[in-house]
């Protein structure tokens, strides 16, 4: 056995039974931590504890050609964590990797479907069926309200006021807030609560608005694939519910919406997270003004 595997170990070990993490990600880490035990005995390093931050910064170097920023921040947190917990179990006096500052990350632009295209998929389930009535009005609500999956499921009878227009929805650290919604959606959710929800209660008292075919609380993994089934068979490729949350607020901000109403209904702390759909409506809109306005694009490109 090396003087390298025992270290390892004890630090899967840790990750699997201490900190209960899940098979798959302790093997991420394992295959993390490989490559990088791998890198300091063929710098000549024989052992983790004899490295020095000069041994890790050669490792950042090494893997900087070959991985993108995220890889290379989940390798760094993979070492950083490895010598934090040989620092608390005394093997080392000071962790190499504790000054070692991850690279940047670029900030993701939410994927958005065009108005057009919301409209198909909100359209898409038939409502002439309880389901296809159910999954049209979880649809209409979910993008007239910009909720989360999980707001959508958690939601109660006690949390409608549809003739006032308005559902109220437990959002992140169970915060309750107003969120408008529209007619459209209001006469849907009003069709499946009178045709299509007696039936799936099946008699039994039941909280949350939307039920699953057993009369229970409907499953994020069976909503995601009622949205990507739908979108699939309309040649919209890969569509998460998360999709129909991001289109919303990125149709309010293109439309003219005041950001803090965008953020307020989106329930955002600050207003740096709803600043992103300004960014992506902004794209759209100078990608319009070059196709559409007569002197929107140069002659000479």
């Amino acid at each position: 056995m090396s003087d390298f595997a025992p270290y390892k170990d004890l630090y899967l070990g840790h990750l699997a039974v201490e900190r209960a993490l899940s098979p798959n990600t302790v093997a991420a880490y394992a295959s993390d931590l490989d490559d990088f035990l791998l890198h300091l005995k063929e710098r000549g390093v024989k052992s983790p504890l004899a490295a020095g931050r000069g041994d890790l910064l050669d490792y950042l170097l090494h893997i900087a050609d070959r991985l993108g920023p995220r890889s290379r921040a989940r390798r760094l947190s993979a070492v950083k964590g490895f010598y934090a917990f040989l620092e608390e179990e005394n093997y080392v006096k000071g962790s190499p990797a504790a000054s070692l500052e991850s690279p940047a990350l670029p900030r993701s632009v939410p994927k958005a479907l065009g108005e057009e295209d919301v409209q198909r998929l909100v359209a898409a389930p038939d409502p002439s069926t309880p389901l296809g009535l159910r999954n049209r009005a979880m649809f209409e609500l979910m993008y007239a309200g910009g909720l989360r999956v999980s707001e959508l499921l958690d939601l109660s009878l006690g949390g409608l006021n549809l003739d006032e227009g308005f559902i109220r929805a437990r959002g992140k650290g169970s915060k309750d807030r107003l969120i408008p919604v529209g007619d459209l959606a209001a006469f849907f959710v009003r069709r499946y609560l009178q045709e299509a929800r007696p039936g799936l209660a099946r008699g039994r008292e039941r909280p949350w608005v939307f039920l699953n075919s057993r009369g229970g609380r409907m499953s994020r993994q069976y909503f995601w694939r009622l949205v990507s089934r739908e979108a699939q068979a309309l040649g919209l490729g890969r569509v998460s519910p998360h999709c129909l949350r991001h289109s919303f607020a990125t149709h309010l901000v293109e439309g003219g919406a005041d950001l803090r109403a965008v953020q307020l209904m989106l329930g955002h702390r600050g207003l740096g997270t709803t600043e992103k759909y300004l960014k992506t409506g902004s794209r759209r809109l100078k990608k319009v003004h070059e196709k559409s306005h007569p002197r929107g694009r140069r002659e000479d490109k």
